[in-house]
């Protein structure tokens, strides 16, 4: 199970086991199927909603931007857990070398470091549109857009180097298994035969940067968003303005609520099954959402996609199949 290289006096391991999410193969069969239907349906509705972004002049606005930029993230971002959780389903357990597991924990840092702060920026978009719509052409211009975007992805690139750097740097001597079904920084750190004090360190200042700053940022926007809906005249409005923003509320409450839920519970009383659950929901079940959430049901992008369905390119091209 283990492959050991022999440095000096220091026995290292050289890959990983992970166990995934069930060993017994008949739940493994149907858990396959089930999660590469939704890794595909997944790819197909984030691309459908960057292809209409990119294609519709009337959805170049910040906040298509915006969900232009999440839906290429979620892709990458289901793309870095999903093939291990799928493998490990098909055979397992998933033997996984030493720098695939770090490559793979590097990147999951990235996009999901990057996922915080674009949450933010996109909170702070639709307080702007809500609560300054006279300055909102000034204040979310295409340079301010493309800025907030770049630091965010830029961001999560500089905090995933620093805390992977720390972890790769750790000793592993054995065990080498791993209980989940990607390498998350927890379970690699319960596996260092080296103090982790100082890994550990760098992951709670990065937490209180990236994480608890950008909810900080999304939870000032929608109280002063709150604030500014009360003090509208008319019921209509005030709808109007909440349907703005309501989903992405929606998928801001699930994705902290989740992740909260996850690393502030105490270890003791800490279930590796149910880490497991709630792990896929961030990584799996929230990618899927998303577009349902923001775009799907938007009307702006119903009616981009019933235009697109019913263009003369596509009818031309539905008659000539059907008469092929």
């Amino acid at each position: 199970m283990e492959r050991p290289l022999e440095l000096g006096n220091v026995t290292r391991v050289q890959e990983f086991v992970l166990l995934g999410l069930s060993t017994r193969l008949g739940i493994r069969i149907v858990l396959f199927a089930i999660f590469l239907a939704l890794y595909l349906l997944t790819l197909l509705e984030n691309m459908l909603i960057i292809y209409l972004i990119c294609s519709h002049i009337e959805l170049h606005k910040p906040m298509y931007f915006f969900l232009g930029n999440l839906s290429c993230l979620e892709m990458c971002y289901v793309s870095v857990t999903m093939p291990s959780l799928l493998v490990g389903l098909g055979s397992s357990p998933c033997h996984v070398p030493f720098a695939a597991c770090m490559t793979q924990l590097f990147l999951f840092i990235a996009l999901i470091s990057t996922k915080c702060t674009l949450l933010a920026s996109m909170a702070y978009d639709r307080y702007v549109a809500i609560c300054r719509p006279l300055h909102y052409p000034l204040l979310m211009r295409p340079q301010v857009c493309l800025g907030l975007a770049l630091s965010s992805w830029l961001g999560g690139l500089l905090v995933s180097v620093a805390k992977t750097s720390c972890i790769a740097s750790l000793s592993y001597c054995g065990p080498n298994v791993l209980n989940h079904f990607f390498c998350d920084v927890s379970p690699l750190l319960n596996l260092s035969c080296t103090n982790v004090a100082l890994t550990e360190l760098v992951d709670f200042i990065s937490a209180i940067v990236i994480f608890c700053g950008s909810l900080l940022v999304a939870l000032a926007s929608y109280v002063a968003i709150g604030r500014a809906v009360l003090h509208m005249p008319s019921a209509v409005t005030r709808c109007r303005a909440l349907s703005t923003c309501a989903s992405h509320l929606v998928v801001v409450g699930i994705f902290y609520g989740v992740v909260l839920f996850m690393y502030s519970r105490p270890r003791l009383i800490g279930s590796t099954d149910l880490n497991k659950v709630l792990s896929v929901i961030y990584t799996v079940v929230t990618p899927m959402c998303s577009p349902v959430i923001y775009c799907l049901r938007n009307r702006e992008v119903q009616a981009v996609l019933h235009k697109t369905l019913h263009s003369p390119r596509v009818s031309s091209a539905t008659t000539h199949f059907a008469r092929s």
